[in-house]
């Protein structure tokens, strides 16, 4: 029996993944990224089974915390996030507005900041919390250790996040991907914030912004996701 099973919901107007990580045997997990679709995610929650431990934010932007308070209030789990990020939460009434968006009935608070290095456990399974800004600067990844990655909005299939936004940086983020995610097996397999899945060996052997060969000197412009 693997250790983790994963589920993905697809939602909201930026097409955001929602994961839903558990164990089999005790059906205890995490949300990682709660969107915009909270009652979405609570029926997948009561279709596998769930009990949820705790409510994961890769990053701070709207699309990946909206749903955060709703699902709390919901499971009773606590909702955590990188501290370095808290400013886009005291932000997400501006950035519901500055995207013609209606913000939550209640915002977001996180119950315990996430750190470098921290191992969530839940049944069987554990997710290590790894810093990876670039994309913000509280942005994290979650790997389990045996070949699954959550990387948030830091590398997608065939491209990489923005760094357009406040706290975004070009350098950093080919940092974080280089230094810590390519350092990883080349089999992991990257859930991505949005898009489809891919592995660590795809994204490094062929990337056009960070993988071998890439050259490039400043920030992409016109990337898909973010």
């Amino acid at each position: 029996m693997p250790p983790l099973e994963v589920r993905c919901l697809v939602n909201g107007p930026f097409v955001e993944n929602t994961w839903v990580a558990f164990c089999p045997r005790t059906r205890e997990g995490v949300v990682v990224d709660p969107g915009f679709e909270p009652e979405g995610v609570l029926s997948l929650l009561r279709k596998e089974r769930v009990k949820v431990l705790g409510i994961l934010a890769t990053h701070g932007h709207i699309d990946h915390v909206w749903g955060a308070a709703a699902l709390r209030e919901a499971t009773g789990a606590p909702f955590r996030m990188h501290p370095a990020d808290g400013y886009w939460l005291e932000a997400l009434e501006r950035q519901a507005a500055m995207f013609g968006l209606e913000p939550p009935s209640a915002l977001p608070v996180v119950d315990r900041p996430l750190a470098e290095g921290e191992r969530i456990r839940f049944g069987d399974a554990l997710l290590e919390t790894l810093h990876t800004p670039g994309h913000s600067p509280g942005g994290v990844c979650f790997h389990d250790g045996a070949g699954t990655l959550f990387s948030g909005d830091l590398l997608f299939q065939g491209s990489i996040g923005r760094t357009d936004f406040p706290g975004g940086d070009f350098p950093t983020i080919v940092r974080s991907i280089r230094g810590r995610i390519f350092a990883l097996p080349g089999g992991t397999v990257v859930h991505s914030g949005h898009g489809p899945d891919t592995t660590v060996g795809e994204e490094k052997a062929g990337n056009p912004f960070v993988g071998d060969g890439a050259e490039l000197l400043d920030a992409p412009g016109d990337l898909p996701y973010g």
